[in-house]
C-alpha cells in the first residue's frame, strides 16, 4: 500500500485544452478515493496521469515516497481496471489473470498461489478454465479485478469499471468491490460519473468540474455541507431543489420567502450559521433536498410556519417511497454551476428561461395519498435547508471542506 499525492497537477493538450487545472489531492494509505463529476470534467485524465498513461503538463504525482512524473507506467507498481475489461479472448480465466505475472517472470508456483487466492476472494474458482466469451459481464469484471489483485500493487486505479453492467449487477458489484478493497486494504482511486456509486463506495469523494476540484470530503459531509451550488446539485438523487429566495428577519428570527411561500427558520439553524443574518433583506438561492419535504398528513405535528400548499403534477410510486413533482412560481436558477448541471443531464438550452416556473421534487412516505392534479399540503424540514450566495454560488456557512485537509490513513 502507499499514499498518493497530486500537487498542483495540470494537463494541457497541444491544442490548448486544459483538462485538469492545479489539482491538489492526497489519498491516504489504504484509502478508497472516488473521483466523480460530469463527462469531460477531467477525472479520467487525472487517473491516467497517476497511472503514467498520460503525460503531466505541470505539478507532481507522488506514490509512496517517490515522485513518479518521469517513471514509466509499468514501473509504478499500480494496477488499472478498465470499463471494457480488456481481457484476452483466446486465453482462459486463469491465463488472463496470470498474464502480467508471467511477463514479470514470476515463479510458476507463486503464480498458481496468487491466482488461486484471488479467484477464491472473487468467487470465480469454478470459471478458471473458461474463456471470456463464456462469462457474464459481472464475471468478466471479476476476472479483470483478479488480474489486478494478483499483481499485489501498491494501488488500484479503476476507470468506471461498472459502466457496462446492467443496473442490478452494478449494485451487486459495487458492494463487492468495496468489500474486496476493504479486505485487501489497497489504496484505491476509483473514477465514476455515477454519484450514487461514489457515495456508496468511497471513504472520501472528490467532486470535479471542468478540470477543477470543487470539494473533497466524506460522502455524508458532501451531502450535508456542499461548498457551492454545483456540489449541492450534483450530489443527491433526485437532485437538490433550488430556488431564488429572499431572507427576511432581524437576525435572530429569520424566514425565507419564495413563490408566495414563507418558511420560518429554526433558531438553531440561524445560530449555527452566523453568516445568514448578514443576508437578511437580501436575495439568496435556497436549496431543499427532496427527502426534506413530507406530506403534511403524515408529518401531522409540523408547525404551520413550515407548511405550504401546491398541486401534484406527477406521481412516481417506487414502492419504498413516492416521488411527487410540482411547480413553483419562480424562474429557474441560472448560474454557471446550474448550467453545467443541466448540460450533464442533456439539457442543451440550459441558458434559456422558457417559463417563470421551477419544477420541484419531493420524496414522500409511501403511505401518502398524493394524487396527480390534486392539491396537497407539504412540510419542509427547515433545519436542513441550504443557502447559497447568488453572485458567487458559494454555500453560506456550508462548513464544507473544499480542499480535503482530513485524510483517512489506513483501514
Amino acid at each position: 500500500m502507499a499514499q498518493i499525492a497530486l500537487d498542483a497537477v495540470g494537463k494541457v493538450y497541444a491544442d490548448g485544452t486544459e483538462a485538469v487545472t492545479d489539482l491538489d489531492l492526497e489519498i491516504g494509505d489504504g484509502e478508497f478515493m472516488v473521483l466523480v463529476g460530469p463527462s469531460g470534467c477531467g477525472k479520467t485524465t487525472a487517473l491516467r496521469m497517476v497511472a503514467g498513461l498520460e503525460e503531466i503538463s505541470h505539478g507532481t504525482v507522488t506514490i509512496g515516497d517517490h515522485v513518479v512524473n518521469h517513471v514509466a507506467s509499468k514501473d509504478r507498481n499500480v494496477a488499472m481496471v478498465f470499463q471494457n475489461y480488456a481481457l484476452y479472448p483466446h486465453l482462459n480465466v486463469f491465463d488472463n489473470m496470470a498474464f502480467g505475472l508471467r511477463l514479470r517472470k514470476t515463479p510458476k508456483s507463486e503464480i498458481e498461489r496468487r491466482v488461486r487466492e484471488a479467484a477464491d476472494v472473487l468467487g470465480i474458482e469454478e470459471y478458471l478454465d473458461r474463456k471470456p466469451k463464456n462469462l457474464s459481464g459481472g464475471q468478466r469484471q471479476r476476472v479483470a479485478m483478479g488480474r489486478a489483485i494478483v499483481r499485489e500493487p501498491v494501488a488500484f486505479l479503476m476507470d468506471e469499471p461498472l459502466s457496462n453492467l446492467d443496473a442490478k449487477l452494478r449494485v451487486q458489484m459495487r458492494a463487492e468491490i468495496a468489500r474486496i478493497q476493504a479486505d485487501l486494504g489497497t489504496t484505491t482511486i476509483y473514477v465514476t460519473h455515477d454519484q450514487v456509486e461514489a457515495m456508496t463506495m468511497g471513504d472520501r469523494v472528490a467532486v470535479l468540474k471542468k478540470g477543477e476540484l470543487q470539494q473533497v470530503d466524506t460522502p455524508q459531509a458532501l451531502y450535508d455541507s456542499p461548498v457551492n451550488l454545483f456540489v449541492g446539485g450534483f450530489i443527491g438523487s433526485p437532485s437538490m431543489n433550488m430556488v431564488q429566495a429572499r431572507l427576511e428577519g432581524d437576525g435572530e428570527h429569520l424566514s425565507v420567502s419564495f413563490a408566495d411561500i414563507r418558511l420560518r427558520l429554526p433558531e438553531e439553524l440561524a445560530s449555527s450559521r452566523p453568516s445568514l443574518s448578514g443576508y437578511a433583506g437580501r436575495s439568496v438561492i435556497a436549496g431543499i433536498r427532496p427527502e426534506d419535504i413530507e406530506d403534511a398528513e403524515i408529518a401531522r405535528d409540523a408547525p404551520g410556519d413550515r407548511r405550504f400548499r401546491t398541486t401534484v403534477d406527477l406521481r412516481e410510486a417506487l414502492g419504498s417511497e413516492v416521488l411527487v413533482h410540482f411547480t413553483m412560481a419562480e424562474p429557474p436558477v441560472l448560474t454557471e454551476d446550474t448550467k453545467e448541471l443541466a448540460r450533464d443531464l442533456g439539457i442543451q438550452d440550459a441558458g434559456r428561461v422558457r417559463e417563470a416556473t421551477t419544477t420541484f421534487v419531493a420524496r414522500l412516505d409511501p403511505r401518502t395519498r398524493a394524487s396527480v392534479r390534486e392539491p396537497i399540503e407539504l412540510v419542509v424540514d427547515t433545519a436542513r435547508l441550504h443557502f447559497f450566495d447568488p453572485e458567487t454560488g458559494l454555500g453560506i456557512d456550508s462548513g464544507g471542506n473544499p480542499r480535503g485537509d482530513s485524510i483517512k490513513r489506513g483501514i
